[in-house]
């Protein structure tokens, strides 16, 4: 354990401005598989529909205090953080969340926001080796921020004919990031979710997505199940609901795969 807390912190922004990727289902599991092998995690809700924050067994309408009062109010992300059942730490949202926006829109230093909160935690004292920042399905202000504040950016992608017309201005706007507010920022690749082996469609489309943006593809490709569904019903990841199953164990996978790069 030693080792891994004497790491940087790493930040990873899971975007996909289309909605319905897995993309919540996809924080919540590296964040618990990452919790797994040891690491301190902390998942950052920054989606006003609050999903992150509620399949984590956390009712966003009993919570006073959100990330919300963090980014546009100044409060401490200490004062706000959760520890879940789940074994990771939560900042979580509720729907004031989609007030941020508006709030941030005319703020000078809009972009940083996310960043100088998850500095002064580590000012604070509080250490992480991983934040994964579950961003909102639009390429607003909340989305710049994560991506302003994060080492790299995953792009989890369901893999259908049209889902992935969106990558394209994601990576616009990860180059914007790039050349203003964020010149280290990596695209660490694109994660295949809901995905059906059985079908030859869906690996076309993945290499299609490979080759026309030059990304890489993370392994194992993450299979549809329903189980993932169940999950978030019960408040917990599905690495805690179905120890066993091919879809926890793809997700162990990939974060032992982002543990090594």
């Amino acid at each position: 354990m030693g080792s891994v807390a004497a790491s940087k912190t790493r930040v990873l922004a899971v975007a996909n401005q289309k909605g319905g990727v897995a993309k919540t289902t996809t924080v919540a599991s590296l964040g618990a598989a990452l919790a797994e092998l040891g690491h301190r995690v902390l998942l950052v809700d920054l989606d006003p529909q609050a999903c992150l924050t509620f399949s984590l067994g956390i009712d966003p309408e009993d919570l006073e205090l959100s990330v919300h009062h963090v980014l546009t109010k100044g409060l401490p992300a200490s004062e706000v953080v959760i520890e879940t059942d789940d074994g990771v730490d939560l900042l979580p949202a509720t729907i004031e969340l989609a007030r941020a926006e508006a709030d941030l829109l005319t703020r000078t230093g809009r972009e940083h926001v996310v960043r100088t909160a998850l500095e002064e935690l580590a000012e604070g004292g509080t250490r992480y080796d991983w934040v994964l920042l579950d961003c909102p399905p639009s390429l607003g202000v909340l989305t710049v921020a994560a991506l302003t504040a994060a080492d790299g950016v995953l792009v989890p992608l369901q893999c259908e004919t049209l889902s992935h017309r969106g990558v394209g201005q994601l990576l616009d706007t990860v180059h914007d990031v790039r050349r203003f507010t964020n010149r280290g920022l990596e695209v660490w690749g694109v994660l295949p979710t809901l995905y059906d082996g059985r079908t030859n469609h869906a690996r076309a489309v993945l290499d299609n997505v490979a080759a026309t943006y030059r990304l890489d593809v993370l392994e194992p490709p993450i299979p549809k199940s329903i189980r993932f569904a169940e999950a978030p019903a019960v408040g917990r990841s599905i690495l805690s609901t179905s120890r066993r199953h091919r879809g926890a164990d793809a997700y162990r996978a990939v974060a032992a795969s982002l543990t090594q790069r």
